[in-house]
């Protein structure tokens, strides 16, 4: 754990306040007192939400596999006393963020190699089907934890998720040392392991999520376009040892060649291309627009259905609007705090999203959106940091959920959410995780066979 007094010297380096948030309550803190008065620039600022969501990923992963926990609860409280869970899925969407931290130093190139070399170890031997792993495992063991009844087996999109962050740190590291392209191989091993074609069920025309060992496909979930599940097409194409066919995207994803697009949709005036499933009049949650694009580039990126930029653009604009239109007239939105998507809520968890406004804003929607509304997202981002302080920024970065109309400041962390912030900065201000996934040999000749355009960093 970096000590309080190394992360101030570190982030004086910067010329960063540093927010003694790991300390609320103390008796004296003078350096908390100064955030009164110190403004920090754009960079400054983003440097220390980076940062502090980076911590997530890093000092907050669980011991035995490195892998990210699935919750980390500030207040202690944890359902069914769960800090050994880790997400498979949430871990990935963090992987570009740690190799975002190299590059600014906060941890070493060498730092970065044993934690992904445990990592990949601890999946090697963890449970996984076909190649394909569960959503939850136990940290300890690499057993499955069940996520419901019957999903107690692999898990294709939260796998797919993984894989896209692990094949950027296998191209980060490839043409390295000895040891660096060691671990770039046994992730190729990983990836190559990956049957996707299983997932077509016995040769349908589409990917279905789950398997279960115990109860076979009886989760019976199809994999349709519009959602968060691009980038599991996209791997499928994308695989040099078990791919799907093209046939499996248009008539999966696309619904038929082109169940999936849109008529005459344009809420606020912003036209969306695509029907979101379940939410076809705003748009769905922003998660959306941010979980297949962590390493997806989704700058350029079109096919015969949608511009995908325009696409994740005007959805995250539309959501903007209908917080400003606020018919909810819920304290506090506006401008400056807006941003529906799935988070904690005042009922415990909720895919909010216009339409399904429950008065709770989570950050990681208008941070995360910072690639598409990148003045947008910076107005939310100050105003969080500036204004709610404490209430709302830990040791990990934001909280998950907040809301000023219900006195709601949950001290809790999703890795589903903190990675998406960490790993959407770093691509706004480098493009990191864009240009190394992109840069994949595979992943060009999965694009080029789906019939997409697309551009390379």
């Amino acid at each position: 754990m970096i000590s309080k007094l190394k992360t101030l010297s570190f982030l004086a380096s910067l010329g960063l306040l540093y927010i003694c948030f790991s300390c609320t309550g103390c008796a004296e803190n003078p350096v908390q007192e100064a955030s009164l008065t110190v403004k920090l620039s754009d960079e400054q600022l983003l440097d220390s939400v980076q940062y502090y969501t980076f911590q997530y990923f890093w000092n907050g992963a669980e011991a035995n596999s490195g892998m990210a926990p699935e919750r980390i609860h500030l207040d202690g409280i944890y359902p069914d006393n769960d800090q050994h869970i880790i997400t498979t899925g949430g871990t990935g969407m963090g992987l570009i963020g740690i190799l975002g931290g190299i590059e600014r130093g906060w941890v070493s190139r060498d730092q970065a190699r044993v934690r992904f070399e445990k990592m990949v170890e601890f999946l090697e031997n963890a449970d996984r089907w076909h190649g394909i792993w569960p959503h939850w495992l136990d940290g300890k063991t690499g057993k499955v934890k069940p996520f419901g009844q019957k999903d107690d087996g692999a898990d294709l999109v939260e796998s797919a998720f993984l894989i896209q962050g692990l094949l950027a740190v296998r191209e980060y590291y490839k043409s390295g040392t000895v040891a660096e392209k060691a671990i770039a191989n046994r992730i190729d091993v990983l990836w190559r392991e990956m049957d996707w074609d299983f997932h077509t069920r016995d040769g349908q025309e589409t990917l279905y999520w789950h398997w279960s060992p115990n109860f076979a496909w009886d989760m019976n979930f199809a994999l349709e376009g519009y959602n968060e599940t691009l980038i599991t097409y996209v791997l499928a194409a994308s695989s040099p040892t078990h791919p799907i066919s093209p046939e499996a995207y248009h008539q999966g994803w696309a619904r038929n060649n082109g169940g999936i697009k849109a008529t005459g949709v344009a809420p606020f005036g912003l036209p969306l291309q695509l029907k979101h499933n379940g939410a076809e009049e705003y748009g769905g949650p922003l998660f959306w627009a941010h979980y297949s694009y962590l390493s997806l580039n989704p700058k350029g990126l079109k096919d015969r259905y949608a511009d995908y930029w325009e696409e994740n653009r005007n959805q995250t604009l539309i959501n903007r609007a209908w917080c400003i239109n606020n018919s909810g007239n819920f304290k506090g939105y506006g401008e400056e705090l807006w941003g529906l998507t799935a988070s904690y809520s005042i009922n415990f968890y909720d895919a909010h999203r216009p339409g399904n406004d429950t008065g709770v804003i989570s950050p990681t929607a208008a941070v995360s959106s910072i690639v598409y509304t990148p003045q947008e997202s910076m107005k939310v981002t100050r105003n969080l940091y500036e204004n709610y302080g404490d209430k709302i920024f830990g040791k990990y970065g934001f909280y998950d959920a907040m809301s000023p109309q219900y006195d709601f400041f949950p001290q809790k962390y999703l890795a589903i959410d903190q990675g998406p912030m960490v790993t959407m900065i770093e691509n706004h201000r480098t493009g990191l995780g864009w240009r190394l996934f992109m840069g994949a040999p595979e992943i060009k000749v999965g694009l080029d066979r789906l019939g997409f355009t697309y551009q390379v960093p």
